[in-house]
């Protein structure tokens, strides 16, 4: 089995992403934003990625339909609007997307998740993938804001300040940080 990684590009160029991900010997780039594009880092568009991958060496996946922290359906919402990560996570298209991330680790390919946010305690790429992984005794390594790797236990840390609650994990951890349902 080998290491499953993740990354968010936040403020980067695709040279630095390209440098943490090559660094780390990366075949594959998963991207799971549930919409691929960026106003604010254009280089980090679908259209481009699958470009700026190809040129690197490494292979595009998108996977933000079956991964992605934006669900369409109403179901997967809390009253406030916010991503219920555990009802998402029960999902068919969520189990699948996650059953394709075990196979490739299984299979030895070495593959990093991409989504935006840079520090992934606040991201679902941490909180919901990431967690659900654990569970499935695989284990993501996150490259965080500073470019170090960090263990899901250590970004969980991050989010609980190392409190533990007898009762299940907090709402911080299992629903999204922002309301994108109205």
């Amino acid at each position: 089995m080998t290491t499953l990684y993740s990354i968010g590009y936040g403020n980067r160029s695709w040279e630095e992403v390209r440098s943490l991900l090559s660094a780390r010997g990366c075949e594959f780039l998963i991207d799971v934003r549930s919409n691929p594009f960026s106003k604010f880092n254009p280089s980090f568009g679908k259209d481009s990625l699958v470009h700026l991958c190809q040129e690197s060496g490494m292979r595009y996946v998108f996977m933000g339909d079956t991964l992605g922290g934006k669900p369409v359906s109403d179901e997967h919402f809390d009253k406030d609007g916010k991503v219920n990560y555990i009802r998402l996570s029960e999902g068919a298209e969520f189990q699948h997307g996650l059953s394709r991330l075990i196979t490739a680790s299984n299979k030895g390919i070495c593959a990093c998740i991409m989504c935006s946010e840079l520090r992934p305690q606040e991201c679902h790429r941490c909180k919901l993938i990431g967690s659900e992984l654990k569970e499935l005794g695989v284990e993501m390594i996150h490259i965080d804001e500073t470019g170090i790797d960090i263990s899901q236990d250590e970004a969980i840390r991050r989010i609980t300040g190392g409190q533990d609650d007898i009762f299940g994990p907090p709402p911080i951890i299992t629903r999204s940080r922002g309301a994108y349902k109205k």
